[in-house]
């Protein structure tokens, strides 16, 4: 198993199996799923920013999970499918930057803060470039939390499901800013606490220089 590859549960579902078979059979890449998750984290960033209500966030909620599908199968399809690329770890990484800064930034946007939703997808960007760190020091890629690009995306979604039933009884959008809050401020904990994984695995006598 690569210990630099995201552990996701999922792949182990039949219907998950089921749904990689039919792609690898398809003329569809491993790299084109990957650029697909940006399109769907467009189309619910701009259905939040057309209406914060119960329509809007059904969409957003939609295009959040559509993006997390292409996550999974992209890295199926090219792994257990058998059609990795040369170019599959930069379309592994670079899609999910966008697709992040689309949702996390529009979500300001969306609640009229848009300098919140910003440094909440730069940090969010941090945590990866930190991950990302690690390995180019040889070190095994750190995928913990509190705020990984999976707990981000849960965050966001149990806001915008909130945010259904306080905007049929309130008219009010508070659990949005709420969840921003949360994915911001989980963030910032997450580049810590990556940081000191790496920190403590270069303390290891095996990474000691001699």
């Amino acid at each position: 198993m690569d210990e630099n590859r995201r552990p996701i549960r999922t792949r182990s579902a039949g219907w998950a199996k089921r749904i990689t078979d039919r792609l690898v059979a398809s003329h569809i890449s491993p790299n084109q799923i990957s650029v697909a998750s940006i399109g769907f984290a467009l189309f619910g960033a701009v259905a939040l920013n057309v209406s914060t209500g119960v329509l809007g966030s059904l969409l957003c909620i939609l295009g959040i999970q559509l993006r997390l599908l292409c996550n999974l199968f992209d890295g199926m399809v090219a792994i257990e499918g058998g059609k990795k690329s040369t170019l599959g770890t930069l379309y592994n990484e670079f899609p999910d930057r966008v697709a992040d800064s689309l949702l996390i930034g529009g979500l300001g946007y969306a609640i009229g803060h848009p300098e919140l939703g910003w440094f909440a997808a730069l940090l969010a960007a941090l945590t990866a470039y930190v991950r990302v760190f690690g390995g180019s020091l040889g070190l095994a890629q750190q995928f913990i939390g509190p705020m990984a690009k999976q707990h981000r995306m849960a965050v966001m979604t149990g806001g915008l499901v909130l945010n259904l039933i306080e905007t049929l009884t309130l008219g009010s959008f508070y659990m949005l800013s709420f969840a921003l809050w949360v994915i911001t401020l989980g963030s910032a904990i997450t580049c810590v606490t990556r940081t000191q994984a790496i920190a403590r695995q270069l303390k290891e006598p095996r990474h000691v220089d001699q």
